[in-house]
């Protein structure tokens, strides 16, 4: 459970990553070499499962689509270890409320959980793919992603994101909401370009020409448009906006998406290259932004990267975490004393319940972070940790992570509010009622730990039980412990677990 037991990454190591996006599905399969990575496979389909969003969910045709092409991506994991495979869902899975009627079967497809991130942490990501293409100077630069739902914005030197955005604004979204059917005119035209600027000046202050010294696009409508400028004889190199009003006068004389012919322009871009022009002309005239090149990194390369980082003990997360407990002036003496008897207890449980390193990290980091609602208040202090690791921006977490953090962190004393499970997969439930166990007793340990070595005692474990036996006399010697034991043992039969202490 320490950095040393975790997976070694030796050179030449296989790495997948997959991006479902809004617009389109990619696959990168690489090898590593000396600390970098070797496309070996890089593959992307036009999914449009932005297009299937409806009143927050998407519809059955999408998830087919998305699928479908699952599969196929499938079929180029088989040489890629499952741990060493990661899927992130962006914009169109963050807005589904009936996301898991996709993830739970891409899982069983792919071998490997999907991860829905926040829209920050996909700007962190698109960061680290893009920074990685760049030559590595010292000047300040605005990377910005226009995706399928979202459009992401990171100033940034070097590797490092300092600032990160994201407005809910895409090609796809504004396809379909400001030319429906196909249709294009100036009036709609004019009206994205509109809402893209009014979307933008809420970042204008902090994200203005004022604050960078170069500017970078990533994703696919920012290549494809810098393709179709430079294809077309209206720019040598990168995207002007000269070049882009050269190209709006362009799109508005032709009536309809399907009439659209461009050198430069792909068939799968026709359907959202006019919202796309619309939002990057908004973009430069909201930003003061004269001349944006295209970069080839993007959110899968930066998935590939961070999964290097994490296989290779430089795991954001635990930055992140060590960053929370600073913030918050956490006890870490006593969050060292919880994360120990975790150790303890999931090594002696998780054989008996199926545990996988993955759910140690959730526990190491939900030890560590426990008290951090004290910041707030001592009086349900566990509300407080868990409101805020729900809610703040946690770099390196995916939603799912956050939220089982929360959980656990809530339930970690008291009354088991057994609404904190509802709606999770039953083997995502059952798994947290196990961490939810260990988390507790850890903590019933804490105060007895602050003042004296706590003896070793035995652990056993079934699949619905658990059993603790103390040396003679030391339950009798600690009565208030015993006490909370005890407590413990009605606490967690509403979960499903039967304590037994002796």
């Amino acid at each position: 459970m320490d950095a040393d037991q975790r997976d070694h990454l030796p050179d030449g190591s296989l790495l997948a990553a997959i991006d479902l996006g809004s617009n389109s599905f990619h696959l990168i399969i690489a090898k590593t070499e000396h600390g970098e990575m070797r496309p070996v496979e890089v593959l992307a389909e036009k999914v449009q499962l932005g297009a299937g969003l409806v009143d927050d969910r998407l519809s059955r045709e999408a998830i087919d689509r998305g699928l479908d092409c699952l599969s196929r991506f499938a079929q180029l994991l088989g040489s890629v270890e499952p741990q060493k495979i990661r899927v992130v869902g962006t914009h169109a899975l963050r807005q589904a409320e009936n996301r898991l009627d996709f993830t739970l079967p891409a899982r069983d497809i792919l071998g490997t959980r999907v991860d829905v991130i926040y829209g920050r942490e996909e700007a962190r990501l698109v960061y680290l793919g893009v920074a990685h293409t760049l030559a590595d100077d010292a000047h300040s630069r605005l990377v910005i992603d226009i995706g399928g739902g979202s459009t992401e914005f990171i100033i940034g030197q070097r590797f490092e994101p300092q600032r990160l955005e994201s407005l809910q604004m895409g090609c796809v979204s504004f396809s379909g909401d400001y030319f429906a059917d196909g249709i294009i005119n100036t009036a709609n035209y004019q009206r994205a370009y509109n809402r893209a600027r009014l979307e933008t000046s809420r970042i204008r202050s902090r994200y203005s020409c004022d604050h960078w010294a170069e500017c970078v696009g990533s994703s696919g409508t920012l290549n494809a448009i810098e393709a179709i400028v430079i294809e077309n004889g209206w720019s040598e190199s990168g995207i002007s906006r000269k070049a882009l009003s050269r190209l709006e006068k362009k799109l508005l004389k032709f009536c309809h998406f399907d009439e659209i012919k461009l050198n430069g322009l792909s068939e799968s871009r026709r359907n959202v290259i006019v919202a796309g022009v619309a939002i990057t002309t908004a973009l430069f005239d909201t930003l003061g932004i004269a001349q944006l090149r295209a970069s080839k990194g993007a959110l899968r390369e930066g998935v590939i990267y961070d999964l290097m980082g994490r296989l290779s003990h430089e795991d954001v997360r635990e930055r992140t975490v060590n960053a929370l407990v600073q913030r918050y002036s956490a006890d870490e003496p006593t969050a060292a004393i919880v994360e120990r008897r975790c150790a303890t207890l999931f090594s002696a449980t998780r054989g008996s319940w199926r545990l996988e390193n993955e759910d140690w990290e959730l526990l190491h980091w939900a030890a560590r972070t426990h008290e951090i609602g004290m910041a707030i208040s001592h009086k349900h202090f566990n509300r407080h940790t868990a409101y805020l690791l729900r809610n703040a921006d946690l770099p390196g977490f995916s939603q799912e992570e956050q939220e089982q953090l929360a959980i656990l962190t809530q339930g970690q004393r008291g009354k088991i509010n057994t609404d904190l499970l509802d709606g999770l997969p039953r083997g995502t439930s059952r798994r947290l009622c196990y961490l939810l166990t260990i988390i507790r007793l850890a903590v019933c340990f804490k105060y007895v730990e602050t003042l004296e070595q706590l003896p070793e005692f035995a652990v056993q474990a079934d699949e619905d039980s658990l059993s603790l036996g103390f040396p003679d006399t030391w339950l009798e010697a600690h009565p208030l412990t015993h006490s909370e034991l005890l407590n413990q043992q009605a606490y967690l039969r509403r979960i499903g677990i039967e304590l037994s202490v002796s």
